[in-house]
């Protein structure tokens, strides 16, 4: 149930980051509107890749590069908001669901890496 709502988390966030990267119009954006559009569909794209890991090892390391995904994303949203490439509540929402997305990938990289070190 963890993995399902994550892998619900992050789509509707990939969803989300497509639509506001589409939206924002303002001139000279596009680096920073690529870089989020790749962060942040990168995160879903590591989780689901994640579902089918060859070891428990690289399930924690895709894990591991989702949650590092986040974290440039969060940096990007930042960034456009404070340079009025977004608004407050555009930023405020999808650095909300970020922010959950991010709270599940450390608690299932450290679930992850416990049961990894119990079998060991």
């Amino acid at each position: 149930m963890f993995e399902n709502k994550l892998l619900n988390l992050s789509f509707e966030f990939a969803v989300a980051i497509v639509n506001l990267v589409d939206s924002v119009s303002v001139p000279k954006s596009s680096y920073m509107t690529e870089q989020l559009a790749r962060a942040g569909t990168s995160i879903g794209a590591n989780i689901h890749e994640a579902q089918y890991a060859q070891s428990k090892k690289d399930f924690v390391a895709k894990l591991e590069i989702a949650l590092k995904e986040s974290n440039e994303a969060s940096y990007w949203l930042k960034l456009m908001y404070e340079t009025n490439r977004i608004d407050i509540q555009t930023f405020q929402n999808t650095e909300r669901l970020c922010g959950n997305i991010r709270r599940l990938l450390i608690a299932s990289c450290k679930t992850a890496k416990e049961n990894k070190n119990t079998r060991e």
